[in-house]
């Protein structure tokens, strides 16, 4: 684990259960790979305070649309969502 990672597995662990927090945490260190090295797990617990929701899932998953929106390359956060993309998104093998 990455020290975001750990980081974010703590704050988030106060929120929800074990697995979830950690699942929460690797999903952002993930996003913070591909699309901006420079996040901080301060800044991440910053914006998730923000979250108009109460719910974890809710509020982590308007978290990770929220880090989406402010970059420009990142055009579909569903991955980094706690339940994945759903069952009702595009496969993204499949090119056409």
């Amino acid at each position: 684990m990455s020290d975001l990672t750990d980081a974010l597995a703590e704050a988030f662990g106060e929120e929800t259960d074990a697995d979830t927090a950690a699942t929460a945490a690797e999903n952002i260190a993930e996003f913070a790979e591909q699309y901006d090295e420079e996040l901080t797990g301060e800044a991440v617990i910053d914006r998730y305070a923000e979250a108009p929701h109460a719910d974890f899932r809710r509020a982590f998953n308007w978290l990770v649309g929220d880090l989406a929106a402010a970059n420009e390359d990142c055009t579909d956060s569903r991955e980094f969502r706690i339940e994945g993309p759903g069952p009702f998104a595009a496969d993204p093998t499949i090119t056409g």
